[in-house]
């Protein structure tokens, strides 16, 4: 058994939102952030004294400009990655209903994006490995 230097580990939580049409939304990360022009999943990092759920609503009012309730989030599957630097814990949730219109509040690029297309966009590659679970439950 080998083992790894000790990595920070970061736990941050992110969203499938699925709209009418079976569409998920991805988000571009803006220039100047880490792995920038990378397509991911909605959410952040979980701050000190929040749960997961918490995290997920926060982001969504504050990125997206939606408000979620806590019913309406279903966990789904978590992604576990080992970056130079952290070690990344992401749950993914899933989310059909919100209320207020999706919206770009922080200058990120906006898509949405049909199950089967999700290869098409790169993303980091934490989120990668989420793609088969979305479209064993939604289809292509």
């Amino acid at each position: 058994m080998t083992t790894s230097p000790s990595l920070k580990l970061t736990l941050v939580v992110a969203v499938a939102l699925i709209d009418a049409d079976n569409r998920i939304l991805l988000a571009q990360r803006p220039e100047g952030k880490q792995l920038a022009g990378l397509w991911e999943f909605p959410g952040g990092k979980v701050e000190p004294g929040e749960r997961p759920e918490e995290t997920l609503i926060r982001e969504l009012r504050e990125e997206l400009g939606i408000d979620v309730k806590e019913p309406c989030l279903a966990p789904l599957t978590f992604a576990s990655h080992a970056y130079e630097t952290f070690h990344l814990l992401m749950p993914l949730y899933i989310c059909r209903r919100w209320e207020g219109f999706v919206q770009s509040l922080e200058g990120q690029a906006l898509k949405w994006v049909k199950p089967g297309d999700l290869r098409g966009y790169p993303m980091p590659p934490a989120d990668e490995p989420l793609i088969p679970f979305l479209t064993d439950l939604l289809g292509p």
